[in-house]
């Protein structure tokens, strides 16, 4: 029973430092932010590596997203509301949630693993120990680039996973269910709200600062040698992840 306890207190101590450490982080980001200016060209391959590169994934999950959100809307306004109401349906549920959600998990595995197997690597070789001999701060250096490419380019690529997820839910609509489409886009723009809209890229903003911001910590934190950068990067995506949905839950609790 002791034992039990203290494995208990020791998991909540080490819980409550790592949630220290990150906010720490996050703290020396934004007063690294000034670093933006003179590593720009990091930040744009940032957000070249971030954004577009990731359109390709986020295209073929956003396809196929629409395509299931029309079926699944479609299964459930069977014989309650006409399929009339099929755009208005699917919009919501991808603006407000499918959206944003999915593209920030698969932008957490590839983007967020990407970066702590990055600054792990950079870790354990001691590239950055260098970089502090050298006098350049690794956080300024490596971290902030990574963190305001993120939040910055997520919101874009929510978007850009909405609009085509719109329109593979238009298709499957009208090639499966025989709405029109002025039937299902003139639905989608009844029902539009530009809240729903700013809520999705709100929830893009908060999930791509925790995804970047967990890859960094996690990335500055690796040790081991390959196996311990394998860890980390299993860790960061599992984490970040998780952490999307909680926040998810979140913000839909303060804002509704």
């Amino acid at each position: 029973m002791i034992s039990l306890l203290q494995i208990v207190g020791r998991k909540t101590l080490n819980f409550f430092e790592e949630v220290g450490q990150v906010v720490h982080l996050l703290f020396e980001i934004f007063k690294n932010s000034k670093s933006l200016i003179k590593s720009r060209r990091n930040f744009v391959y940032q957000m070249e590596h971030i954004g577009v590169n990731s359109i390709p994934l986020v295209l073929i999950i956003a396809v196929f997203t629409g395509a299931v959100a029309a079926w699944q809307a479609a299964y459930q306004l069977k014989g309650i509301a006409p399929l009339s109401f099929l755009g208005s349906a699917t919009s919501r549920a991808i603006i407000t949630e499918l959206g944003p959600v999915l593209t920030a998990i698969v932008i957490a595995g590839r983007v967020g693993a990407s970066i702590a197997a990055e600054l792990g690597s950079m870790k354990v070789t001691e590239q950055i120990d260098a970089l502090e001999t050298m006098g350049i701060n690794p956080v300024g250096y490596l971290a902030t680039p990574r963190f305001f490419a993120s939040i910055i380019m997520m919101p874009i690529l929510v978007v850009f996973a909405n609009s085509i997820a719109l329109i593979g839910a238009y298709f499957i609509s009208n090639m499966f269910l025989g709405v029109s489409f002025n039937v299902f886009f003139l639905s989608v723009k009844r029902y539009f709200e530009i809240g729903d809209f700013v809520f999705g890229l709100v929830k893009g903003v908060a999930f791509g600062g925790v995804t970047s911001l967990l890859g960094c910590h996690i990335g500055f934190r690796t040790e081991g040698g390959a196996e311990g950068v394998g860890l980390s990067t299993i860790r960061s995506f599992v984490l970040s992840s998780i952490l999307i949905l909680v926040l998810d839950y979140i913000l839909w609790t303060l804002i509704f």
